[in-house]
């Protein structure tokens, strides 16, 4: 049962006259894939699990041989209608979500937010449409319907250079016009709450209830990895969801003043990094349970008696992970129908910005969670490894290359390789004949450290000539370590890596960044299962090639509209890792 109106939904790839199965979320270890299906719930009727109902096969059977079938009212009724509104002669668009690139001539590329006249949505995956002399076919879960569809296409907003709207076509509409779109723009983000607050509720009672009295099946820590924290997050909606009612004005929609609720709940929502974070640990649960009959007789009587729709239950759990990355796409399409006259233009503009920003927020930190089995394999690939593991303390590879060190008392140089991570910089040597193998020496903490920069000459401390010289000091103990680059941009850029480190270390403590102890675990039990099991420690390419095709791990000042919606887009697979860890470090030779 689909609806184009009421959440996005995972892109799909399936040519309409494949006989492939559907896939919708990628997940690791699944032997059945499903298509997930936008979730357009309407009020229901609940009722309740009881002991004595007999087994989860028994009730299964139950209710298929009884033909129970809940969910929207309309069916399938939505993609008929809009056939029929195309037949009929009307225009319907649609708005890409993200962009759909393609090699093949039948199917038609676009961006994300170009839009789409739909010429044919006969096929569920794949409909047929247009966008300026271009036809083919394109994935209909790459794109939602517009909320305006009397929106003519010649007052859709041009895009100018730097992304932004051209203001004259924004505001050159009638202004009767205008507060209509405003107006279904409104009643949009109200009935998607609506309808969201009841998903998440359905899933709370629905299974999470149920799954709590049958402590014969499930650990309350299994329960933690499937739902993860939805419990905080249907909290959190309920409140924000009533917020949004207040602001509402049922009497003249396109007066509600909406933008100083997501203004109020930008820093709550970020309960959505933890939930997204851990979906692919759920999915993975998931996967491994229902190879078992009775979990999978348990969840779908489950859903059958909190008359959900028929998905199951992966995809009911995709739908926060969809929701946070759809509100900056709402935002975006209410400040366009919002005249700068408007007392609500100012919240409703800043309300973009900062959803777009915990959207940044969740993608930086998935971002970092995927960098661990990357550092924890790099850690594994190290010969002679002493002391903690690197993600005791650390997180991110901020910088690495290759420096001369000056230790006390003679002071002897040596070339070593750094790596600098938050919080430590680790130092190794080259094999002599290897040189693509490394060998673990020594860190340093960098808490301790203050990082000074050193004229070309003479240095007092070491009473040596020196040249492109940099010092870490240690402000507790009065250690010293000289440090020397081979070319002044070379210095220039661990001095800037310096920076960024104390600022990354800054930033994990304003937002609240860690990982937890079990991740770290998890991480250091891959990569050692994987070295086991026969990887060798030397790579087939020069170590140089690995350490200077990394790229810059601070934030990006602005952010692609596109990425925004990175969270919700399908995995792909997995590449080898030395060709990921070569993405880590910011500069080239």
């Amino acid at each position: 049962i689909t609806s184009p109106v009421a959440f996005d939904i995972l892109p799909l790839k399936l040519h309409p006259f494949s006989q492939s199965t559907p896939t919708g979320l990628d997940c690791v270890g699944w032997k059945r894939r499903i298509s997930i299906p936008v979730i357009a719930d309407g009020a229901l009727d609940k009722t309740a699990l009881t002991d004595d109902v007999g087994s989860e096969e028994d009730l299964y059977e139950d209710f298929r041989s009884s033909n129970h079938r809940y969910g929207h009212a309309g069916g399938g009724g939505e993609q008929l209608a809009i056939n029929e509104l195309i037949s009929d002669g009307s225009v319907v668009y649609a708005e890409a979500l993200w962009d759909h690139v393609t090699m093949d001539d039948q199917e038609l590329g676009f961006k994300a937010g170009d839009v789409i006249e739909v010429m044919d949505a006969t096929n569920k995956e794949w409909w047929w449409g247009r966008i300026l002399d271009s036809e083919g076919w394109f994935p209909a879960s790459f794109v939602r319907l517009r909320v305006n569809q009397d929106e003519p296409m010649e007052d859709y907003p041009l895009k100018v250079e730097g992304g932004k709207e051209d203001d004259s076509r924004r505001f050159g509409m009638g202004q009767t016009t205008k507060d209509q779109m405003r107006t279904n723009v409104i009643n949009e983000i109200i009935s998607t709450e609506r309808d969201y607050i009841k998903h998440l509720k359905d899933i709370c009672e629905g299974y999470i209830k149920q799954c709590r009295k049958r402590a014969d099946m499930f650990t309350e820590e299994q329960l933690k990895t499937i739902f993860g924290n939805i419990e905080d997050i249907y909290r959190c909606q309920k409140k924000f969801v009533k917020a949004l009612e207040k602001k509402f004005n049922k009497d003249h929609p396109h007066l509600s003043e909406v933008g100083s609720c997501f203004l109020e709940y930008q820093t709550e929502f970020q309960i959505y990094s933890e939930y997204c974070n851990n979906h692919p640990n759920a999915c993975m649960e998931l996967s491994r349970l229902t190879k078992v009959n009775k979990y999978v007789y348990f969840f779908e009587a489950c859903r059958l008696l909190q008359k959900m729709i028929d998905i199951s239950l992966d995809g009911f759990l995709l739908t926060p992970v969809q929701k946070i990355c759809k509100y900056p796409l709402q935002l975006a399409e209410l400040l366009k129908y919002t005249n700068p006259q408007h007392r609500d233009f100012k919240d409703v503009e800043a309300a973009l910005n900062a959803m777009k920003n915990v959207a940044r927020l969740i993608n930086e930190r998935k971002r970092r969670l995927e960098n661990i089995d990357k550092i924890a394999q790099w850690q594994s690939s190290i010969e002679d490894w002493e002391g903690e593991d690197v993600l005791v303390r650390s997180s991110e590879l901020i910088y690495s290359g290759e420096l001369a060190k000056i230790s006390h008392p003679q002071a002897k140089s040596q070339q070593r390789m750094f790596f600098l991570f938050d919080h430590q910089l680790v130092c190794c040597k080259k094999d002599l004949l290897r040189r693509d193998i490394l060998y673990y020496k020594s860190r340093i903490n960098m808490d301790d450290m203050e990082i000074l920069d050193v004229e070309d000459g003479k240095d007092k401390d070491f009473n040596i000539s020196v040249k492109n010289a940099f010092k870490l000091h240690c402000r507790d103990t009065a250690e010293v370590h000289l440090f020397c680059a081979k070319k002044p941009e070379q210095k220039q850029r661990w001095l800037k890596a310096f920076e960024n480190e104390r600022r990354q270390v800054q930033l994990d403590q304003e937002t609240g960044f860690s990982i937890t102890e079990v991740q770290k675990k998890q991480a250091m039990l891959n990569a050692s299962k994987q070295h086991h099991a026969g990887k060798p420690k030397a790579v087939t390419r020069p170590y140089y090639d690995f350490l200077m095709r990394q790229k810059h791990p601070t934030l990006p000042t602005t952010l692609p509209q596109q990425q925004v919606f990175m969270l919700a887009e399908p995995k792909r697979k997995p590449s080898n890792f030395w060709q990921n860890i070569s993405r880590l470090t910011p500069f080239r030779k």
